[in-house]
């Protein structure tokens, strides 16, 4: 039978069975909505139920695009077809339709070769157009008469790659599980213990090795990942919507996409952070000025207060202070756990100065002795105790501590001991809630030591009270149509049900989280896996911060430390990771170029060279056949240039993205200069923008058919590891790069003209 006809029989086969389940998960979804007997575990279970099943129906349609990419042929007879989840017949024997590309029987598809074939006889690739069978091509890996004289022996596999690497890039990053390689295998199937970092060039698949690793991990260790999660940490939030829909097309949703900036709840941090103070705010002993600013709040008055209570005087006496505080800090515990300590050791002082009051009756003649905690009840609740301990060991949030702190010379004075007047100008600022990325770890380290406020933290009140606004916002609009309603004979149900009512049924609803939701909103959630990626961008005060978020050290690590442009940010594995785990890691190296084509990676080379020595650049396995170019011309006539060089590339091809890259400060007036051409060119990447102006920094992670880069010498001298962004300004493009300047061009870009 016809190679193609063939698969298409087994194809419409493994539709027909994804069809039938996709239809019992919709059913008995469909019935948990009935299934609740009305108490809170009921619905509970009702929404576990429900979620469980849609979770199902997602991973249903994620895999229906393409079900079906491969076909491996064993040494005993034996076929298995290889796709994007696991299908069997649905029969009581449950013969296997289809192996899920992430099971160890279908790791030999990615690794298997001529020289090595591991029990296979021929790799059959199966191109799809959802179930339509559109091209069938074979690799034969051990050599027989048929595949000689077909000349079949391991090409098919280059060509279904180069395929991959030479399609026009859309704006979001896709998955690569029809074209798996051998040493990109080899690290998503590593063993989930321990720290595994990834240094790997441009273009050698750092992220997507990496999210595909996080879909294996989830398959392979689901019930202990599934119920902790996976977090993944990207550089930028235009980086998150690039890779956004990998995890979900590969049907995995217990993941946690995050920024540095967004991995505090409650906090966006966007603004950017002048280099210097970058680098102070991600130095470890950063840990001890917060220590510090936390033990300032602490400082008790060298004299006594005194204030009236009951008709009477009462003093708070420096003695009973330092012993309420010496309590405190025995306890070991957070900042606003050990408050209630130090206030229970104040109200006892303060309720034996009431029992000692002429004329009020001594509490050693009621039961059990001496009591004091009605005295001490009613005096935690008195406005002039309150006024009297507002200033002794106040509770407090971790922003409230730190834009407290950013906004008093006197604080940080105090939290910086021995610093040079410089360094401490750099952390004061007249807007402190002014939230930087540099910010997020100074945080999480004030969280540390502070704990939450009281038995309820301030953020949960907070979202109570806005639910409640929000119920009370829904009722006033129901009641405002209220003579339309009484028409339909439904008016009268609305007296029934209070606010707090539809709050409390509002929580309800949302009772049921997945994993994800719930993770993402808890600062202390920990992880069963971590995956950072660009890691060399992180300070050392952020390796902390992460490492809290995973106890057991479960982690994927990629980066290039060549690429580093945080002035925090590291150029040496071992530093970075020595403080944190010592030696428990592990490194393994990308070494070959996927995205850049050898004429632009002769470009960059040198660049590289530069940076890091000896650090070898990663091998191109391919060309584009588009030399790089410049164009030097006039510093006026340079924004003219640029949008008349962007209408060229647009006019001469029809598909592709492409990115206008800049040194900081520069993106407005070159968007501005290139929408006289091109009027829909966006300052943001994404799906539906071909044409994008960008910040260097800004295009860290992303790839682009082709590039114009912008006055290279700027972004050497404006950034704090020019270089290094320079090196990644020239490693975005697939296909094509020209470079349009005024000044004269870097010697490390001699190669280029």
């Amino acid at each position: 039978m016809d190679p193609k006809a063939q698969e298409q029989i087994a194809l419409s086969r493994m539709y027909e069975r994804l069809a039938q389940m996709r239809a019992e998960a919709v059913t008995h979804r469909d019935d948990a909505r009935f299934s609740s007997d009305g108490t809170p575990a009921g619905r509970f279970n009702r929404d576990a139920l429900q979620h469980r099943y849609s979770q199902q129906i997602s991973a249903f349609t994620a895999a229906e695009a393409k079900l079906a990419f491969g076909r491996l042929d064993t040494d005993d007879g034996e076929s298995l077809h290889i796709g994007r989840m696991g299908l069997t017949d649905g029969t009581t024997e449950r013969r296997q339709l289809l192996i899920d590309w992430r099971a160890p029987s279908a790791a030999p598809f990615y690794t298997a070769t001529a020289m090595n074939p591991l029990g296979v006889r021929r790799r059959r690739h199966i191109r799809t157009k959802r179930d339509r069978v559109e091209a069938v091509a074979d690799e034969y890996l051990q050599a027989d008469a048929q595949a000689v004289a077909r000349d079949d022996l391991g090409s098919a596999g280059d060509s279904a790659l180069l395929e991959a690497l030479n399609a026009p890039r859309t704006g979001r990053m896709g998955d690569i599980i029809e074209t798996i390689q051998a040493e990109q295998d080899r690290i998503i199937r590593s063993d989930r213990n321990g720290v595994l970092v990834v240094q790997g060039g441009p273009g050698t698949g750092k992220t997507v090795v990496a999210l595909h690793r996080a879909a294996y991990l989830l398959y392979t260790h689901r019930e202990r990942l599934g119920g902790h999660g996976v977090l993944v940490i990207g550089p930028n939030q235009t980086f998150l919507s690039y890779i956004g829909q990998v995890l979900p097309n590969l049907g995995e949703s217990s993941v946690v996409l995050a920024t540095m900036g967004t991995l505090f709840p409650g906090v966006n941090a966007r603004l950017p952070e002048a280099g210097p103070t970058a680098e102070i705010k991600g130095r470890l002993s950063m840990s001890k000025v917060i220590d510090n600013a936390v033990l300032h709040r602490q400082i008790l008055p060298k004299r006594a207060i005194a204030f009236t209570y009951d008709r009477g005087r009462l003093r708070l006496e420096p003695s009973l202070l330092i012993k309420a505080r010496r309590q405190a800090w025995a306890s070991r515990l957070p900042h606003n756990r050990a408050r209630q300590i130090f206030l229970r050791v104040v109200l006892d002082g303060l309720a034996k100065q009431v029992v000692g009051r002429p004329g009020v009756k001594q509490m050693e003649e009621y039961a059990g002795g001496a009591d004091y905690a009605e005295i001490r009840k009613e005096m935690a609740a008195d406005p002039a105790v309150h006024e009297a301990l507002a200033g002794l060991w106040p509770p407090l949030t971790a922003p409230e501590l730190l834009s407290e702190l950013y906004s008093s010379v006197r604080r940080i004075c105090f939290a910086t001991p021995g610093w040079p007047q410089r360094d401490r100008d750099l952390l004061h600022r007249t807007e402190p809630d002014a939230w930087t990325a540099a910010d997020v770890p100074l945080l999480d380290e004030a969280a540390e030591l502070l704990g939450p406020v009281g038995s309820v933290d301030r953020a949960q009140v907070q979202a109570r009270a806005e639910e409640l606004a929000f119920a009370e916002k829904t009722l006033d609009a129901m009641n405002s149509s209220q003579s339309a309603e009484a028409d339909l004979g439904i008016n009268f149900t609305l007296g029934m049900v209070t606010a707090e009512q539809l709050a409390v049924m509002n929580e309800e609803e949302a009772a049921y989280l997945s994993t994800a939701d719930r993770a993402a909103a808890d600062r202390e959630w920990t992880y069963g896996h971590v995956i950072v990626d660009e890691a060399q961008e992180l300070s050392p005060l952020a390796w902390r911060m992460v490492m809290r978020r995973c106890p057991m050290r479960s982690m994927t690590l990629v980066g290039d430390v060549a690429q580093t442009s945080d002035a925090a940010g590291t150029s040496s594995w071992a530093k970075a990771m020595n403080p944190h785990v010592r030696d428990r890691w592990r490194l393994e190296e990308l070494t070959v170029n996927y995205r850049t084509p050898a004429e632009i990676m002769q470009v960059a080379t040198p660049v590289l060279a530069a940076i890091a020595p000896t650090l070898t650049a990663p091998i191109s396995v391919r060309t584009s056949g588009f030399a790089p170019w410049t164009l030097r011309v006039s510093e006026t006539e340079l924004p003219r240039a640029i949008a008349a060089a962007a209408a060229r590339e647009l006019q001469s091809y029809s598909e592709g993205q492409l990115a206008i890259l800049v040194a900081p400060g520069q993106q407005h007036s070159v968007l501005t200069a290139v929408r006289a051409l091109v009027p829909h060119a966006s300052a943001m990447a994404g799906l539906g923008h071909r044409v994008v102006v960008l910040e260097v920094v800004s295009a860290k992670g992303l790839e682009f058919d082709s590039v114009l880069l912008i006055e290279p010498a700027d972004i050497i001298a404006d950034l704090p590891n020019g270089l290094s962004d320079l090196y990644v300004a020239l490693t975005r493009a697939t296909q094509r790069l020209g470079i349009l300047h005024a000044q004269d061009l870097p010697e490390v870009l001699a190669t280029a003209t």
